[in-house]
Parts: C-alpha cells; structure tokens; sequence
C-alpha cells in the first residue's frame, strides 16, 4: 500500500478564520458553535433600540406601543434580553451551519481496500491540514484528528475507538454549554413578566383604595379608576409580552437543539464508518 493513498493535494477548502460570522467582522470567534457573548450583546441592543425607535416614529396601534413603553421599566429589560437571546441563536445557526460544511470534505481515501495505519494516519491529517485552516475549530475534523494523531504517534489501533467516544462525549457537553446563556435568559425573561405583574397589581390597589376614599366624588373617583385599569395593564401586558418573547425563544432553541443533535449523530457515523471501520486490526 502506497505511503500516501492520495492522488493529489487539494486548494484550502474551509477557512475558520474567514468563513466564521464572527471572526469576519473582527471579533473572538467561539469554539464550535459557541456564540461571541459580547457580539451578540451588541447586535441585541441595536435591535432593541431599532424596535424601540419604530415603535415610537411609525403609525403603529396605540394599544401596541403602550404595551411596550407604558407598562413600567419592565418591558425594556425584557426586550433587551430577547434581542440579546436571538443574536445569539443567529451566531449559532450561523457557526453551526460552517460546521455542516466538514461533512462534504474529501478527508479519507474512497479506495474499499484503504487501511489506517500509523502512515496512513499521517497521510491523511497532511491532507486535512491541507483542506482547512485549522482542524481543530470544526467538530468533526477536530475529532478525527486527535484520533488520528494518537495512531501516528503511538501505533495502537485499539486506543482509537476510545478517544473517538471520548472526544463524542466531549462535543456533547460543550454544544450543552453553549446554550447556558441563553437557558439563563428562558429563565430571565418570564421572571421579569411576574415582576411587571406584581408591580402593576400593587399599583391598582392602591389606586382602588384611593377610589375607595373618594365616595361620592366623582371626578375624584373616574381617576382613581383609571389608575386601577393603568395598574391591571401593567400587570397584565408585561406577563403577556415577557410569556410570548419566552415561547419564541424556546421553540428556536429547540429547533436548533434537535439540529445540532442529528448533526452529532451523523459525526459518529462518519467516524465509525472512516475511522473506525478502516483501521487495520493488526497493526500495532
């Protein structure tokens, strides 16, 4: 069997430093799928601005633009942290799609009767080395790699599987980790809805006493009832808006989870299948 299985060396096919959203606009990319807290941080504050401003300028229905700036300083926050949660989920869908390009990639030789052996090994990282700037910013590639490196290092064929299902399980916990910020916000967010409720509910009993006080004035009385339904709005469009920007946010994470799981899935069939499958029992 030739030393190198390739016929020739192909032109850089992946490149992490420029293809990755957040690198091409001058900022620390995120391992893997992992977003730029920061980026996102700055695109949801521009966002929420955006929304803000149109709100304000444009011919929207009255009962809208109340909901968001007549309800006391909950909206805001909640608004921000929206945006904020769907910057991040855009960077990952973003990265995550970067990541779905290293399935197509020519790594292994298609010859059936290819075998990975410690030279073989290192024919084949030459050659992923050659595809892409750097293996180890994609999940997959990073993965064969570090199984590869071991058999060209140390030559034992039965260590592969193992830092295979090492390495799986580590790409696991990290794309978890990636949406602990955004699970924070899920959290975040319907807690500043009950906020806006239980301020907006202690505004209207106040005013319900002072409706209470005025007896038979009724000028006194028509304004103490309004500050009760301006108390009952607060209490109950700040639940609605935080309850709604909530239910987005989750069906979008669990789109992008169950995405994010398949392709996962597909990686350890492709390392089984060209890693595992091609390694010579024998050679040690």
């Amino acid at each position: 069997m030739q030393s190198n299985p390739f016929t020739s060396s192909p032109l850089l096919m992946l490149s992490w430093s420029r293809q990755d959203p957040e690198r091409r606009i001058g900022f620390k990319g995120g391992r893997f799928t992992s977003p730029n807290k920061l980026l996102g941080f700055l695109i949801g504050l521009l966002f929420t601005l955006v929304f803000y401003g149109v709100i304000l300028v444009s011919p929207v229905p009255g009962w809208f633009r109340d909901m968001f700036t007549m309800r006391g300083p909950c909206p805001y926050p909640t608004m921000l942290l929206f945006f904020w949660a769907l910057a991040l989920l855009y960077l990952k869908w973003r990265k995550f799609a970067l990541q779905q390009r290293a399935q197509i990639l020519p790594i292994m030789p298609q010859q059936p009767d290819f075998e990975l052996t410690p030279t073989t090994a290192r024919a084949v990282r030459e050659r992923m080395s050659a595809i892409v700037d750097d293996p180890h910013h994609f999940i997959l590639l990073n993965r064969i790699d570090l199984a590869l490196a071991n058999l060209h290092n140390i030559g034992h064929t039965a260590d592969v599987a193992a830092i295979l299902k090492i390495q799986a399980e580590n790409d696991e916990a990290q794309i978890a980790s990636s949406y602990s910020m955004i699970q924070g916000f899920l959290w975040a967010i319907p807690v500043l809805g009950f906020i806006g409720t239980v301020q907006g509910l202690s505004q209207a009993i106040g005013a319900f006493a002072m409706t209470l006080a005025a007896g038979a004035d009724m000028a006194a009385l028509r304004g103490s009832l309004q500050s009760v339904t301006a108390g009952l709005a607060t209490a109950f469009e700040t639940t609605l808006v935080a309850l709604v920007c909530a239910l987005i946010l989750q069906l979008l994470v669990s789109w992008l989870q169950s995405r994010e799981s398949d392709f996962l899935d597909i990686c350890n069939d492709i390392c089984h299948k060209n890693v595992a499958g091609k390694l010579r029992l024998n050679g040690q």
